[in-house]
């Protein structure tokens, strides 16, 4: 099968660009082929189709815009052309999937893939080793690309009511909204892929208390490497998870617009367990119900 990746950079490793890497290499080592957008069978887009489309148009959807401090409506549009174009639609999560469904309405052939993580490259990476680490008994970790739905703050807080002195928090990624003077809170800024995996797998417990993600590759990858997952309950970042995770409840939310940016401060007393999400979190089987997927639309 011939496809084309639109809307990716596929030399990136942020974002949908990570997964997408993941995502065509995976591909390519079935026998598949990733090709021009004029000599394809799939045209595979990512959020929205940038370039016209010769055969058949499916569209991964990782989110659509509903912060109300934003033209929500506006930035949904070109997202919606494709949507209304599209052969078929891919959504990351469950969440996602309602979320859509209830801003643009029900396409009349989806389906639900979760993002998967590439199980033999996080077992080639060493675990990272620092001086630091040898000062503690335990490793915790929290990624991403920080702004305020993140909740930088809130998993600082998480970390302190819930560790030990002989405990450590690695805060990993750019721009960091939330300085902890904590000794045991250290901040690495960006780290590059191997670094990153090294640093799950050095960890026991990966903290993401983010307002309404829709399937986070840094939890996908932690809990590849091993690591246990706490997250909030909002969004679709319990999917994926695990069942040994840890969900604090989060805010209900009837899919209206609202400020993301303003997300509420979390209850840590009340959390549960996820014992009734066991997603895999491969790659090849992603790879595979998406292929899956392409046939069906192809037929």
């Amino acid at each position: 099968m011939k496809i084309y990746f639109d809307n990716v950079d596929l030399n990136s490793s942020s974002g949908p660009n990570s997964f997408a890497q993941k995502l065509s290499s995976e591909f390519i080592r079935n026998g598949h082929q990733i090709s021009d957008h004029r000599d394809c069978d799939i045209h595979l887009s990512f959020i929205l189709s940038a370039k016209p489309h010769h055969q058949k148009l499916v569209q991964r959807l990782d989110g659509i815009y509903f912060n109300s401090a934003q033209d929500w409506k506006a930035l949904n549009e070109p997202i919606r052309r494709t949507f209304e174009i599209s052969s078929g639609v891919i959504y990351q999560s469950n969440f996602n999937k309602d979320l859509t469904e209830a801003f643009f309405d029900e396409h009349e052939k989806n389906t639900v893939i979760h993002n998967g993580s590439d199980i033999e490259f996080i077992k080639s990476c060493p675990v990272i080793e620092h001086e630091i680490f040898d000062k503690f008994e335990t490793v915790w970790t929290c990624a991403s690309s920080w702004r305020p739905h993140k909740r930088l703050k809130e998993n600082v807080r998480y970390f302190l009511e819930h560790s030990s002195t002989k405990d450590c928090l690695v805060v990993a990624g750019n721009n960091p909204d939330f300085i902890s003077e904590c000794d045991r809170v250290f901040y690495t800024g960006n780290l590059d892929k191997n670094s990153l995996i090294g640093l799950y797998k050095r960890s026991k417990k990966f903290i993401h208390l983010s307002l309404m993600d829709h399937c986070p590759n840094v939890v996908v990858d932690a809990r590849a490497a091993g690591c246990e997952i706490i997250c909030a309950s909002s969004g679709g970042t319990r999917e994926i998870a695990g069942p040994d995770a840890t969900v604090v409840t989060d805010m209900d939310w009837e899919f209206k617009p609202f400020k993301l940016y303003e997300p509420p401060d979390l209850d840590f007393s009340q959390k549960q367990k996820n014992l009734e999400w066991d997603i895999p979190v491969g790659i090849k089987h992603s790879a595979q119900k998406y292929l899956d997927f392409f046939n069906e639309v192809l037929k």
